[in-house]
This record gives structure tokens, C-alpha cells and sequence, in this order.
């Protein structure tokens, strides 16, 4: 299982090393940059669920183009 902690600065370096005595257990720091780019891919697919389940309405591709 992999799990995504959001730790205020003063508290992580005391959390990792709690987190790094347990054997079983990997832990690594990734920057507040790819936890966003995490966050907005797991959005994005779970959007892309609602729209195939007929949940939600897709955008027509050329609105959604001439938004950029």
C-alpha cells in the first residue's frame, strides 16, 4: 500500500525517522511539485471515471483547446 502524508515541515524529519526503523517500511521525501502533479493525475482519472459512467458530461475537445 502506498500512502501520501502531507507533514508540516518542523514534524517531518522526526516522522521519517520513526518511518525508516520500521523494516518493513520504505519511505522516501518527493517534492510539493510531484505531489501536486499526484494529485491533479488522480483527479484527472477519476473525471475521466465519471465521464464514462455517464456520471458527468464531457467537454467538447475544441472548447476545451481554445481555452489554452
Amino acid at each position: 500500500m502506498k500512502v501520501l502524508l502531507d507533514i508540516p515541515d518542523n514534524k517531518a524529519d522526526s516522522l521519517m525517522d520513526v518511518l525508516r526503523s520500521i523494516s518493513y517500511v520504505k519511505a522516501k521525501t518527493i517534492t510539493d511539485e510531484k505531489a501536486l502533479l499526484m494529485e491533479e493525475i488522480k483527479e484527472a482519472v477519476e473525471e475521466m471515471k465519471l465521464i464514462r459512467a455517464g456520471k458527468k458530461k464531457a467537454r467538447n475537445a475544441e472548447d476545451f483547446l481554445n481555452e489554452l
